[in-house]
């Protein structure tokens, strides 16, 4: 029995040693991972682009899923880092009805950028403009027009008792009903990044 008992605890003792001499080894393995070096877009760059079809707040709903077209290459650090003809995607994100006074406006946010070859890379922007990225929404002119006469500064004519007037029109108080805001398709536009943008992904000629 003792015989026995000895015997079953070499063969234990002899299966452990490889399994763990096997371990060690494979806790040093260091593997092998591709080297790139990716390039951060700040926020605030600008990347000048063309509409790829019309856009409209009269027929287009929010949500709406929209395409432009990069015209120039970007550089930075002598590295092509978005192509021209790169594709950008979005959406309509807000849409502004038109109403007595006021355009109608719409942001357009966009959501990541398309390499020649299909590699996808998102970012977050929007098209750009001075009003807080806000296309249109510009005040509509006026619905009427008052007309004024303004007295000269000095006496003028045959008596200093009368002085000359001119009528000048102006302005009433009530503006016109706003017309509706479209970007037509080809017109040069920008995406602003509100975002840094990680590249890590470029085309080589």
């Amino acid at each position: 029995m003792k015989i026995l008992a000895i015997i079953l605890t070499l063969i234990t003792a002899m299966a452990i040693i490889p399994l763990e001499s096997k371990s060690a080894q494979l806790s040093n393995v260091q593997l092998e991972m591709r080297g790139y070096d990716e390039i951060i877009l700040p926020e605030g760059t600008f990347i000048p682009v063309i509409n790829a079809q019309e856009i409209s707040t009269e027929t287009c709903p929010e949500g709406y899923k929209v395409k432009f077209i990069a015209t120039n290459d970007l550089f930075m650090y002598e590295t092509n880092i978005i192509p021209r003809n790169t594709e950008f995607y979005g959406y309509i994100e807000k849409i502004n009805e038109p109403v007595v006074g006021t355009h109608a406006s719409m942001k357009v946010k966009i959501t990541k950028l398309v390499m020649q070859d299909g590699f996808e890379i998102p970012i977050r922007g929007y098209l750009y403009s001075s009003n807080g990225n806000l296309i249109g929404g510009g005040l509509t002119p006026p619905s009427e027009w008052v007309k004024m006469p303004h007295y000269q500064s000095k006496f003028q004519g045959i008596s200093w008792i009368h002085r000359s007037a001119t009528l000048q029109i102006r302005p009433g108080g009530k503006r016109s009903m706003g017309e509706h805001t479209r970007i037509p398709a080809g017109e040069q536009q920008m995406i602003i990044l509100t975002a840094p943008a990680a590249i890590t992904h470029t085309i080589t000629d």
